[in-house]
């Protein structure tokens, strides 16, 4: 017979195991990337090193771009002109998305430049970036402003829209009114759709970075991806993509570990 008022604890063990670090789950990332290596490795055997560099040769052009400081001035380069042009567009797609999404009319008045703009690749706007704003970097961080403000703004309006509308009703039943709502009920409700609208906002950051670079710049991962074609270095290519792959890595983790702590104070799990 059960007892009245008690639960069950065997419910929670298997959450509880969830939760722990398991070797699993360091072993197996670790596996697969010295499976890649190895097929990258054996790849390279069938090819010249001028259309397929191996994982030494690449490796070793990066000790050489470190060595000579292009790396390292490459790597601050790109990461203020991505960090510029996020920020920036975070900071402008949260508040339009929302109000977008809270006020009927704003939405109706913005809604087709967003749906038109959307869907014109930023690459089509690097010549009127530096023809408007110079080959400096203000065209790329504009650039970069572009491809992010839109995923920002998307997610902030869905995350709007989807506010349960028995919450709004609580809350002006409660006597809450229009400002008071949107910062008590509606905000709260849509952290999560921003962070996952500011992690894909990264992500097109840097797949926006290298085409403005190649374009307009003597600096930067993407500038030095585009002049190796100058020297025959497909190794440098390969050294440069490398380090934009581990970049993007890096930044989305801390970005990651940033939003999980803010989300904690609402109480959702990331």
């Amino acid at each position: 017979m059960k007892a009245v008022g008690m639960t069950p604890q065997v419910s929670l063990l298997p959450a509880k195991l969830f939760k722990r670090p398991s070797l699993s789950g360091v072993v197996f990332p670790i596996l697969s990337i010295f499976a890649g290596l190895v097929a990258w490795e054996l790849s390279s055997l069938w090819f010249p090193p001028i259309f397929l560099p191996s994982p030494a040769t690449t490796f070793w052009a990066l000790v050489e771009l470190a060595r000579d400081g292009s790396l390292w001035a490459s790597i601050v380069a790109s990461t203020f002109r991505i960090l510029a042009g996020w920020i920036a567009g975070v900071a402008v797609g949260i508040p339009l998305g929302m109000a977008m999404g809270y006020v009927g009319a704003i939405r109706k008045l913005c809604e087709p430049y967003i749906e038109f703009f959307r869907f014109v690749p930023p690459i089509s706007f690097v010549t009127l970036a530096v023809i408007w704003l110079g080959p400096g970097d203000a065209s790329k961080i504009a650039l970069i402003f572009y491809t992010t403000v839109f995923a920002m703004t998307l997610n902030a309006i869905a995350g709007t829209v989807a506010v349960p509308e028995i919450r709004l009703r609580a809350a002006a039943a409660l006597g809450a009114g229009r400002l008071a709502t949107l910062l008590t009920v509606i905000v709260p409700s849509v952290v999560p759709h921003l962070v996952t609208g500011a992690r894909i906002a990264m992500g097109n950051s840097f797949l926006t970075i290298v085409s403005a670079e190649i374009v307009a710049s003597e600096v930067g991962l993407g500038a030095l991806i585009w002049n190796a074609r100058n020297y025959g270095r497909t190794d440098w290519v390969f050294a440069g993509i490398l380090t934009l792959g581990c970049l993007g890595f890096l930044y989305d983790r801390i970005l990651r570990a940033a939003s999980s702590a803010a989300l904690k104070r609402f109480g959702v799990n990331f």
